[in-house]
């Protein structure tokens, strides 16, 4: 059986993410969640043949993303916090 090849950017950008089409964003989540719940599951995992080297470069691509989104919202939080006026407390 013929196993699904997802289409996604090679590096993120969050403008591209914010003009992909829907079912695309959610068809991308849910690989990234099944990689997730196959790891947690983690009976006899092999990372190298079968479906264990498509999880892992899921997971990783996870990992990635949040990695990505963390950093955003840090730099969007330290604008804030910069912008912010000071209390006297």
């Amino acid at each position: 059986m013929a196993t699904k090849t997802i289409a996604r950017p090679r590096t993120p950008v969050a403008s591209e993410e914010n003009a992909q089409d829907p079912a695309d964003l959610l068809e991308n989540t849910l690989s990234q969640l099944e990689a997730l719940l196959w790891v947690c599951h983690g009976e006899e995992i092999d990372w190298c043949s079968g479906d264990g080297p498509r999880q892992l470069n899921n997971l990783l691509w996870l990992a990635a993303e949040l990695a990505r989104k963390a950093g955003e919202l840090f730099q969007v939080s330290e604008k804030a916090r910069r912008g912010a006026p000071e209390t006297g407390d």
